[in-house]
């Protein structure tokens, strides 16, 4: 009986994952995303930097700054029938450039077969709290981490995120990575920043820091670029100029950070 019992526990242990990989490969194939985000799969791997934050269907889950929604294309179906997912978009006061960007979200979610409904809710630079402290599963950011300690508003993002999260529940960072020993200064005109002072800010926050993975690690990166990580794709700030060489280096190399919320 004891050996049956096991049998049947691992057989619904398979079958739970094998759903959940499903769910996930579905939400990355989707012919609804849009063909230009599916192409950058192979620079952002998705599943895997999904599964190591250890996302499930059933989960609440709030994506910062979700820009253009290259994320949020994948998440949103994900969650869609079990779940909960919030896209918190810039607040206008950011910067002079926010407003520009938050119509260009809006037009884009407009244009997206998947976005159209996304529930939205706002990341405030006042004291306006994220959403409902102790109330999400999880809070993801993608390559953000750079325009908040620009203006001073890292530690603030942070103690927010904390803040809506349930004990036990998930912070998980994908960050330009900057070399270690890379000063603030340059951290800022760059948009590379190092694990170190990623990891003290979450830390500060109360964050713990569970793992680390070199899934979106690029050592073709140097990361000293003319127009700092800009220079990469995809935003190819100098055009035409030596093209070629920043195809082939890719996108950026990148920390990925798996934090928790403590009991």
């Amino acid at each position: 009986m004891k050996k049956l019992s096991i049998a049947i526990s691992f057989l619904l242990l398979f079958f739970t994952n094998s759903s959940l990989s499903n769910s996930l490969d579905g939400a990355i194939s989707n012919p609804d995303r849009t063909p230009e985000y599916m192409e950058r799969d192979k620079y952002r791997h998705p599943k895997e930097t999904l599964n190591f934050f250890g996302i499930e269907p059933t989960m609440s889950v709030i994506e910062l700054w979700q820009s253009r929604g290259w994320y949020s294309e994948i998440l949103l179906p994900f969650l869609a029938s079990q779940g909960t997912f919030m896209a918190a978009d810039f607040d206008p006061n950011y910067a002079a450039w926010t407003p520009k960007a938050i119509k260009r979200n809006a037009e884009n979610r407009a244009k997206s077969k998947i976005l159209s409904d996304m529930k939205m809710i706002t990341l405030y630079i006042d004291d306006k709290p994220l959403y409902e402290a102790d109330s999400v599963d999880m809070v993801l950011t993608f390559r953000n981490l750079h325009n908040w300690l620009k203006a001073g508003l890292l530690m603030d993002v942070f103690n927010k995120s904390y803040k809506v999260l349930k004990p036990r529940g998930v912070f998980g960072v994908v960050e330009h990575r900057a070399l270690p020993g890379t000063s603030i200064d340059d951290m800022k005109k760059s948009g590379y920043v190092t694990e170190k002072l990623a990891i003290e800010y979450a830390e500060k926050a109360g964050f713990i820091l569970i793992a680390k993975s070199e899934i979106n690690a690029n050592p073709k990166d140097g990361t000293i670029h003319p127009k700092g990580v800009w220079t990469l794709p995809p935003s190819l700030r100098l055009g035409e100029e030596d093209k070629d060489k920043y195809l082939n280096i890719g996108e950026s190399d990148r920390m990925t950070l798996k934090f928790i919320k403590p009991e």
